[in-house]
């Protein structure tokens, strides 16, 4: 009796392993490498903007957003209203949606007036995907040196999001 619970013992723990092993890694990019991903999105003129060409040594947001969603026109609205303390900042908006609907959104909100923000759109999926992005607005915060702080799934209220641009 020893022997066979022994050894369904050990072909539990072996069957385990095995299948630890055969699974894949569920965690999203962004929580294996804390750097900011290397987006590239396309502007309103047509040109791209890179990780590599916002102002170094400075906050960056990356937010993910639609540009018919009520909860990403509220944090929109919120960012405006805090600006005074954001002016630091990099806020990089980006969507999949059409081109068209991201310039209304951007100029409808009055972000096109503050220098320190951003938008465009990924054509390629790749912001939703290295974030595994659910809900929208999707806000992940970088450090001045690119590094990653905090993600907020479906948006951040500014007494969350400002203490951690500081």
């Amino acid at each position: 009796m020893i022997k066979k619970l022994t050894l369904f013992l050990f072909l539990v723990i072996a069957f385990a392993n095995l299948q630890a092993q055969v699974q894949p890694d569920t965690l999203p990019p962004y929580k294996k490498d804390n750097h900011m991903p290397a987006f590239r999105i396309q502007k309103f003129d047509e040109s791209w903007l890179t990780r590599d060409q916002l102002p170094k040594n400075v906050p960056t947001v990356i937010i993910y957003f639609s540009p018919d969603c009520a909860h990403c026109k509220h944090e929109a609205r919120e960012i405006v209203k805090n600006i005074d303390k954001l002016k630091n900042v990099n806020f990089v908006w980006i969507s999949y949606k059409e081109m068209e609907l991201i310039k209304e959104f951007f100029y409808v909100l009055d972000l096109y007036k503050y220098p320190n923000m951003y938008a465009g759109r990924d054509p390629k999926y790749m912001v939703p995907a290295f974030y595994r992005v659910k809900f929208t607005p999707f806000v992940a915060v970088y450090d001045k040196k690119g590094l990653f702080v905090k993600a907020f799934d479906g948006g951040a209220e500014m007494p969350q999001l400002l203490p951690l641009l500081k």
